[in-house]
């Protein structure tokens, strides 16, 4: 390829990637996800492979906790009408509500009044369900801090005050699950005890890796596969005692915490899950349209939870490797990569990341796309960003300095400038990060 068509084509390289993310979303709507997987009709409801006789049920409930909670309500509703009635939790106001449902917006990605209010209304429906009812969990990512109820008498600031320093700890994110779901009321397959009278059918949009799904929202009607023995162990290893509040460093110090229900416990006897979505739906979509372009594809998850610069050069690396194979050649990467953010500037993981391989592949017939299914990227307005060999040739030529936003982690108002941020606005979903690398 000539020198003089080289703006061209990285343009539309750019262009091609945000079409396949946007082609990933589509895939991976709950709209499309329920036409595959839930279906009702003569009265009888189908969630994937289990049938369900609704007139044998007096009341079918459902429950809405996290990010996509009204979107799974609303589509449940549209299958179901006026039969279904429940409560949503979620992070933002909804468009609209859904008739018969009460609505509630709690705190992310720290708990607040609001989610002591949901927490609440929730435990309030599941005191009214009985063997004729069916209830419907429809569960989740953010739904950790959007409902809460701690186990005890833990005031609202305490609660706060531990969530922060679990957040700020150096704990991974299991790990702060594992904790969170021995103080609370509802996680760790509590509000599944709470529901035991009731047929209990969970629904997961995960944005978890797909063998820990007990940490989705931290796993509230899922037996829990963690221990009262391993938050002992997590707050030791991290130092946590000292940063906890009184009331929760007497729980630990004294090791008063209170077992969650486990695999095989009675409570789960009528209990069914199913994944409705994860972040494995993302990538095959996106592979799928990649491949359809032309390109020889690798979906590569190695580097979840890692750092972003370690996560970019391995997936670089991992792309040249694949060149030398197949001249259009493309790596197709999910999960999360870790940003340890030291000055305040505007952005999120998916721009740093994307900032950090422009510099890496300046000059180069590659281009990076990082995003978040959910919409969101840290605070800033943007999903994440596309970058290619030019970036930091058109960025520089604005006057704009690489380097110091990616220093400052500044790096949404340098995207913004170049026209190179992804922008969808709140999807109502979450299944994870989708990175995709492309070479030619």
């Amino acid at each position: 390829m000539s020198n003089a068509n080289a703006p061209a084509q990285t343009f539309e390289a750019r262009e091609g990637l945000r079409r396949v993310f946007r082609h990933a979303l589509d895939e991976c709507s709950i709209a499309t996800a329920f036409d595959r997987q839930v279906q009702y009709e003569r009265g009888v409801l189908r969630i994937a492979d289990d049938l369900y006789h609704l007139p044998d049920y007096d009341r079918v409930v459902s429950i809405g906790i996290g990010k996509a909670a009204h979107t799974l309500a609303a589509a449940l509703g549209a299958k179901l009408g006026n039969m279904v009635s429940g409560v949503v939790a979620t992070v933002i106001d909804p468009p609209h509500k859904l008739p018969g449902f009460e609505y509630y917006r709690g705190g992310h990605p720290l708990p607040d009044a609001g989610s002591l209010r949901a927490a609440d209304a929730i435990l309030r429906a599941m005191e009214s369900v009985t063997e004729k009812s069916l209830v419907i969990f429809l569960i989740s990512g953010g739904g950790s801090a959007v409902v809460e109820k701690p186990m005890g008498a833990m005031s609202l600031p305490e609660l706060i005050a531990t969530y922060h320093a679990l957040v700020h700890s150096s704990a991974p994110i299991a790990q702060i699950n594992t904790i969170r779901k021995h103080l609370s009321a509802i996680k760790g397959g509590r509000l599944a005890l709470a529901a035991k009278r009731a047929r209990q059918v969970s629904l997961f949009v995960s944005d978890v890796p797909e063998n820990k799904l007990d940490a989705l929202a931290s796993g509230p009607t899922l037996p829990d596969s963690t221990t009262v023995d391993d938050c002992y162990a997590i707050a030791a290893q991290h130092e946590l005692l000292p940063h906890f509040p009184p009331s929760v460093r007497f729980l630990f110090a004294e090791r008063k915490l209170q077992e969650t229900p486990k695999a095989g416990d009675p409570v789960f006897a009528a209990a069914r899950w199913s994944l409705l979505l994860s972040n494995g739906s993302a990538l095959k979509a996106a592979a799928e349209r990649v491949t359809a372009e032309g390109f020889t594809v690798e979906i590569d998850n190695s580097c979840d939870d890692w750092d972003y610069a370690r996560a970019a050069d391995y997936l670089l690396d991992k792309l040249a490797k694949l060149r030398q194979k197949a001249p259009r050649a493309c790596v197709v990467s999910g999960g999360e990569v870790t940003v340890k953010v030291t000055d305040g500037g505007r952005g999120g993981r998916n721009q740093h990341f994307a900032l950090y391989c422009a510099a890496k592949i300046a000059g180069r017939n590659l281009a990076v796309l990082s995003a978040g299914t959910d919409g969101i990227d840290g605070d800033s307005p943007a999903a994440g960003a596309v970058v290619d060999g030019g970036t930091i040739a058109r960025a520089q030529a604005l006057n704009l300095d690489p380097q110091r936003a990616l220093a400052k982690f500044d790096s949404f108002p340098l995207f913004e400038a170049l026209g190179d941020t992804i922008m969808t606005g709140p999807t109502g979903n979450n299944v994870r990060d989708l990175r995709v690398l492309l070479a030619w």
